[in-house]
């Protein structure tokens, strides 16, 4: 595993973040480019980064940020309750992933929420390989990551959410920022929108609640 690979910052999920933050825990954080990023909006925080690769850690550490290498398929030791956790491009790679973000759950501050995001194999890409090719391919990243191990579409994303205890409040869908894909969306009147979101996005908090929720896509909104 190539640590410049996934040492991007994830900014597509400054719309799901709180104003600010005074403890913020991610996992699966990789080589740390998201934290960098929190790191520079607000410097007077305090990050945790947990990740199951031992190849990150140095990368991590000169961060300057508390870190540490864990099995993610296990509970976390006690390292206390934050107001803001993040778990991006990793669920789809445990086999738990419920009962993972279960345990993310317990660990928020009573304001607090989670930011989630999960990829959606009901993209049209899959969909017409399966269709037309009768083919369903693993490849080196995206939506087919080979190392996926659980698969979501928008139901099943949201579902999971529920599962843990967690209520949608808001939601970011990835993959609809290109020009086909944007104009497909348009000249469909948003039809063909959950078959041309890549990946799902989603910020939660504890409790079941009621809560009116729309997708975002830049400055636009498709409901759920």
């Amino acid at each position: 595993m190539q640590t410049d690979y996934f040492s991007h910052s994830r900014q597509e999920i400054a719309p799901l973040l709180p104003p600010s933050a005074i403890r913020v825990l991610e996992i699966g954080c990789s080589a740390g480019g998201t934290m960098a990023w929190l790191k520079a909006k607000w410097p007077d925080a305090e990050f945790v980064g947990v990740d199951g690769n031992p190849n990150v850690l140095g990368k991590l550490r000169s961060l300057g940020e508390k870190s540490f290498i864990h099995d993610l398929e296990n509970p976390l030791p006690e390292i206390g309750q934050f107001d803001l956790i993040l778990a991006l491009d990793i669920l789809e790679h445990l086999r738990q992933p419920a009962l993972v973000l279960k345990d993310l759950v317990d660990r928020l501050t009573h304001s607090g929420r989670i930011i989630v995001s999960l990829p959606n194999v009901a993209h049209a890409s899959v969909i017409v390989d399966l269709a037309l090719r009768r083919q369903f391919e693993y490849r080196d990243a995206g939506i087919l990551d080979r190392t996926h191990l659980r698969f979501f579409t928008e139901k099943s994303a949201l579902a999971l959410m529920k599962e843990a205890g967690l209520s949608v409040v808001d939601g970011v869908a990835n993959g609809l920022d290109g020009s086909k894909a944007a104009l497909a969306n348009a000249l469909t009147g948003g039809l063909l929108f959950h078959y041309l979101v890549k990946q799902y996005i989603m910020a939660g908090v504890a409790g079941q609640k009621d809560v009116p929720f729309k997708w975002q896509i830049a400055s636009e909104t498709v409901d759920t």
